[in-house]
């Protein structure tokens, strides 16, 4: 009987293949992580380019414009008056999943909960019956003279109340419809496990 001989770096296999399911699972989580970074980012770049997931932003209406100038903040985009609800977007490891969005503990810069901001936003809202005091119909009717735009005459019966409406602005669900598709997830998964084993495991 000829005799068998082990011609290689065999302790080196022996070595890749004890600590296999170690480095699997380590790499798996990464992998995970980084497609949840991957969807965060687009989110970020979405409300920037004012088209999450390629679907445009409804416009902010002139009157909202100028009121946030009369306050004085210049941008004219929407969901970035002062950046909160996009900082706000996160990714948090939860169990053997990641959880993408608007966590319910973010807070606003005056500490309003950031997820209903989000929610709104993100569905749009039915139409809001706001009382108008004489000192906020006084800071509308500024704020519109300066910008140029007509306000409501001051000499005429007002019953005191403004109906707000905000429009859907989905800034969640057109991201996840664009990059979501199984196909496309594991594809990028399966990329991502491999680049994270390295050379040793093969590559993509």
């Amino acid at each position: 009987m000829s005799e068998v001989r082990k011609v290689g770096a065999w302790s080196r296999v022996g070595k890749l293949l004890a600590s296999a399911p170690k480095r699997m699972r380590e790499a798996v989580d990464k992998a995970l992580m980084q497609e949840a970074q991957f969807f965060r980012t687009k989110i970020v770049e979405g409300i920037g380019e004012q088209a999450p997931g390629g679907k445009t932003f409804a416009p902010v209406a002139p009157t909202t414009i100028a009121i946030r100038r009369f306050r004085g903040f210049k941008g004219t985009k929407a969901l970035l008056v002062q950046g909160d609800l996009r900082n706000s977007i996160t990714v948090v490891k939860e169990g053997g999943g990641v959880f993408v969005g608007v966590l319910r503990s973010a807070k606003g810069r005056g500490g309003q909960p950031l997820v209903n901001v989000a929610a709104v936003h993100e569905f749009g809202s039915s139409p809001i019956a706001v009382k108008l005091t004489p000192k906020a119909r006084a800071f509308l009717h500024a704020a519109f003279r300066k910008a140029g735009l007509d306000s409501p005459a001051s000499d005429k019966p007002s019953i005191g109340i403004a109906i707000i409406k905000v429009p859907a602005r989905p800034f969640l669900g057109p991201v996840f419809e664009k990059y979501a598709d199984p196909d496309q997830v594991s594809r990028r998964f399966l990329e991502r496990v491999a680049k994270n084993l390295g050379g040793e495991f093969g590559h993509p």
